[in-house]
């Protein structure tokens, strides 16, 4: 069975690497956090000292981290990873970074004869514990079918978007679609709210009709709508409005670069913005309803 490093124990990281436990993978792990190498290890997995620690032997590296100038250092700074790794080892980097740090990372590997994806995933922390999390990669047919196995054993839906950074561009054009979505219910529902309508009566009608959607369907942002979603338990647990709002700050400078006209996604950025700014990072993003609903009293 392949040994395989996995640097990033955070919310997410943490339980994708725990998965690859449970499927027979040798799980070689490294986190800044203390408590996070503890809780790996207890799950079967060896707890690194580093980065280059972990990466030891391992046929896959798996990365899960905040941004892309934390991948890069991680693959390319003075102790990356790029001097550790044979050529035909396989990097997966899942993290939800710029396209362009994917292809410069992927770029630099490529020319040492190392194998590179990019691989953002959907699906939030309950996907990562259930592992059943979709992953949108980026990269050559062939190191899409040479990830394929691994991330078969952290998620449900693998999808080949294209070339490397493809899976970046692909994840961000979701996200900014989703944060679109849940303003656009949000806003519905408060102005149903305000004039007497009931919110569980007006989501099954909307549901049924044409303003149908996922938030409706599956993660209504009016408290007590909905069971076991984060509105119906004060907002806690999801994705936070500050991934919410990294993302969309990802796909507005993705739509600059490449001359894409995104009002809607300007818009649900700088309604995001002001939600985190109101301090309201920390809670799951539909917590958008509250903005909106203190906006209209």
């Amino acid at each position: 069975m392949k040994t395989i490093a996995f640097i990033g124990l955070g919310n997410m990281g943490g339980p994708m690497a725990k998965n690859l436990v449970k499927n027979g993978y040798q799980v070689r792990a490294f986190d800044l956090v203390q408590s996070a190498l503890d809780d790996i290890s207890e799950a079967g997995a060896y707890a690194a000292s580093s980065a280059q620690d972990a990466a030891t032997g391992a046929d896959v590296v798996v990365s899960m981290l905040p941004a892309g100038k934390h991948v890069k250092s991680l693959y390319l700074g003075e102790d990356g990873l790029i001097n550790l790794l044979d050529a035909g080892k396989l990097v997966i980097d899942s993290s939800t970074i710029d396209a362009a740090s994917a292809i410069e990372v992927g770029k630099a590997l490529g020319e040492k004869g190392i194998h590179f994806v990019d691989a953002p995933v959907s699906g939030g922390v309950g996907g990562a514990v259930a592992g059943t999390l979709t992953f949108i990669v980026g990269g050559s047919q062939a190191y899409f079918e040479q990830a394929k196995p691994v991330l078969e054993a952290m998620g449900k839906h693998i999808f080949h978007a294209g070339d490397t950074g493809a899976g970046q561009v692909a994840k961000i054009c979701n996200n900014m679609l989703l944060s679109i979505l849940m303003v656009g219910t949000s806003e519905a529902l408060n102005m149903g709210i305000n004039n007497g309508l009931d919110p569980k009566v007006l989501s099954e009608i909307m549901k049924q009709s044409s303003g149908r959607n996922w938030t409706l369907e599956l993660y209504n942002p009016c408290p007590d709508v909905m069971e076991n979603v984060p509105s119906s338990n004060d907002y806690q647990g999801g994705f936070m409005v500050d991934l919410m709002r990294k993302d969309l700050g990802l796909a507005q400078q993705t739509a600059v670069d490449s001359g894409s006209v995104t009002p809607m996604g300007t818009l649900a950025n700088s309604l995001y913005t002001l939600l985190s700014n109101q301090g309201a990072g920390k809670k799951d993003f539909s917590s958008i309803f509250k903005l909106l609903q203190s906006e209209q009293k």
